[in-house]
């Protein structure tokens, strides 16, 4: 639950830095009346450079909260090694999506928390969700979904940043 509303949190910031974006270039575009074509440029490179940075900073920020909802998990154990995520696809509502398995190794039943994180052609950072799977029986696998909080487009890789076993 509490990943649900840091994913609604992170998908508001994307949908105001959008907003953003729109308003800073209709503002640059349209109030440079005198200005060169040059000085144009420059203010909606300026402009976009801003707004970019601010989405870099939400990133950044849903990358935080997600190490801070693993670190609160009581008793939890690190098994980033028991943690496999498949080839990333992109569907028709452009959200990415990847497939996760977790290797119960423990002697019980176990739940995990996985971390993915979503990196652009580049290796950018630009999303990152959690993916709870619960209830694996001792010595089993189990699989769950990892999807993109926001549309993401192009060449889309999932890889697993973290994985806490509870």
């Amino acid at each position: 639950m509490a990943a649900a509303a840091a994913a609604r949190h992170h998908r508001t910031r994307w949908a105001t830095g959008g907003a953003a974006l729109a308003l800073a270039l209709s503002a640059v575009l349209t109030g440079c009346g005198g200005d060169s074509p040059a000085d144009t440029a420059r203010e909606a490179e300026s402009a976009v450079g801003s707004i970019a940075s601010q989405a870099s900073e939400a990133v950044e920020s849903a990358t935080a909260e997600a190490g801070r909802r693993l670190d609160d998990i009581r008793g939890g154990i690190d098994v980033k090694g028991d943690v496999k995520v498949g080839a990333t696809t992109v569907g028709s509502d452009d959200r990415a999506r990847a497939e996760v398995t977790v290797d119960n190794t423990d002697d019980s039943a176990r739940s995990f928390a996985v971390q993915v994180d979503f990196d652009d052609a580049g290796g950018r950072l630009v999303d990152t969700v959690i993916v709870t799977v619960e209830h694996v029986q001792a010595g089993d696998s189990a699989t769950a979904t990892a999807r993109s909080t926001h549309d993401l487009s192009g060449e889309v890789r999932a890889e697993v940043a973290r994985a806490v076993r509870y």
